[in-house]
């Protein structure tokens, strides 16, 4: 079946289910509401395909090698992406992906195709990405999909071409288990164990590029805009979480002082926006001298990172919260500063046991449980490890709102040996849970790409630092 057969058959299903009006599908079943969604993605995914492809070739016709004779230039754009916003209505963005896509897919087309099987005997250099161009044509990814893996690993060096294509393959395999965001957020994380010279190089050019800038309106408005470097980013986005956690939804489980306060910031009439912009003009005002309990609530502000010893020496690591990826010199920099924690995890990223007579899990598996799961591990939940509670029957962290869930719907998690944690919803089908840390490959499993003696030595060793810093 070719991707336009298995297009008109979901028209056919679409077009049996859907009536004829807008009050008739309000009055849809859930079930038939919920299958109506489903098609309804589906033809938006193949209209999708369809789009990048077209774009593809539009760009390939608009080069600019062909000049004014170009497709786009001749009727009078500069460029495909300019033809490609116009006629698809979408912003410029948008085009620009759909264009960047569809030469993707091209480029892979011309070493797969008929003229290419008829002449065995020349060697033809199959793209890194020809994975996810197929993943796409197979609609196995969207293109958003495809382009936060594109993105997120970016242009492999000269010689790893290969490393690179193999990351591909396996990050198709775990998009359903992804947001976008994290899902290029993962690809990051790979890109930079793959390439750490790289990732130093990257991390310091956004330190260079750091700035802040204030400036005032015609009216008299104040503004300003800062662009971070990385432990500035991940610094403020603590400063925040720690001041406005209860309101965002953070954990529960409190002595009755940090539950009253956490009860009056979610009661607070300002805005989130409010809120922050208030909190760091205190954070400013108080400077060094700050009393951290009284600006922040009970948690001071701090970043957590996570690293991996290889040869006894941190490798490039994450914050806990967000999984943004640092180089190992960063990681070591931040160990000179406050040290580091060592939790110790088994091959399948379990912290140690301290039995069942424990109500709480301890600090140390605390960081060790946001090692091994990432966040919360509700199948599309995309909330950071501290924002989690670790659920005691099983050890998995999962956010307030999916905790409530679990205990007060019916729902019940299991988990058979070392295998993955598996969702049980009333009367529904078993779900698989899955991480969401960058080092879930160290154990579920690694991918053959990553597989450097380094991190073969870390796996078969399962241990892992955490360090952090605050004020």
């Amino acid at each position: 079946m070719t991707f336009l057969d298995d297009f008109q058959a979901h028209v056919d299903a679409i077009a049996t289910l859907v009536p004829s009006d807008v009050a008739q599908v309000a009055a849809m079943s859930d079930d038939d509401a919920l299958r109506f969604m489903d098609l309804s993605a589906a033809l938006r995914k193949h209209g999708d395909r369809f789009s990048v492809i077209a774009a593809g070739v539009v760009a390939s016709r608009s080069s600019r090698d062909a000049g004014h004779g170009g497709l786009a230039q001749g009727r009078g754009h500069r460029n495909a992406v300019a033809l490609v916003q116009e006629v698809a209505g979408t912003s410029r963005g948008e085009a620009a992906r759909q264009v960047r896509l569809g030469q993707s897919l091209l480029e892979t087309a011309q070493t797969e195709g008929p003229d290419v099987a008829d002449a065995p005997d020349v060697p033809v250099a199959v793209p890194w990405h020809a994975p996810l161009d197929r993943a796409l044509l197979d609609g196995a990814l969207t293109s958003a999909q495809m382009d936060a893996i594109t993105r997120g690993l970016g242009a492999p060096p000269e010689g790893a071409e290969e490393a690179w294509r193999l990351a591909a393959e396996q990050l198709v395999t775990a998009v359903s288990e992804y947001t976008v965001e994290d899902l290029a957020a993962t690809a990051r994380a790979v890109r930079d164990r793959l390439d750490p010279e790289g990732a130093e190089e990257r991390f310091l050019a956004r330190y260079e590029a750091r700035g802040f800038r204030m400036w005032t309106d015609a009216h008299g408005g104040k503004h300003a805009r800062l662009d971070f470097d990385d432990e500035g980013a991940a610094w403020v986005q603590s400063l925040i979480a720690a001041g406005l956690r209860p309101r965002l939804g953070g954990p529960r489980f409190v002595d009755s002082e940090e539950a009253a306060k956490a009860q009056s910031l979610v009661e607070d009439p300002r805005s989130n926006e409010q809120l922050q912009y208030d909190l760091l003009m205190d954070a400013l005002r108080a400077g060094a001298l700050a009393d951290a309990e009284q600006v922040f609530g009970a948690r001071q502000p701090g970043v957590r990172l996570v690293s991996v010893l290889e040869d006894s020496k941190p490798g490039p690591g994450h914050t806990e919260d967000g999984g943004h990826s640092l180089p190992a010199p960063a990681i070591e920099q931040a160990i000179c500063n406050t040290g580091y924690t060592p939790v110790t995890v088994d091959a399948c990223g379990n912290p140690l046991d301290v039995g069942r007579e424990q109500r709480l899990f301890t600090p140390k598996q605390r960081i060790a449980l946001a090692v091994r799961d990432g966040g919360c591990m509700w199948h599309g939940c995309g909330m950071p490890a501290s924002y989690c509670e670790a659920h005691h029957d099983r050890g998995i962290l999962l956010c307030r709102f999916h905790h409530m869930n679990l205990h007060h719907h019916g729902h019940r998690i299991t988990r058979e040996r070392g295998g993955p944690f598996v969702l049980h919803p009333p009367g529904g089908e078993p779900v698989p849970l899955h991480s969401r840390s960058p080092l879930r490959w160290m154990w579920d499993p690694p991918p053959r790409a990553v597989q450097s003696p380094g991190l073969s030595a870390a796996i078969a060793a399962t241990a892992s630092i955490s360090t952090s810093w605050s004020s």
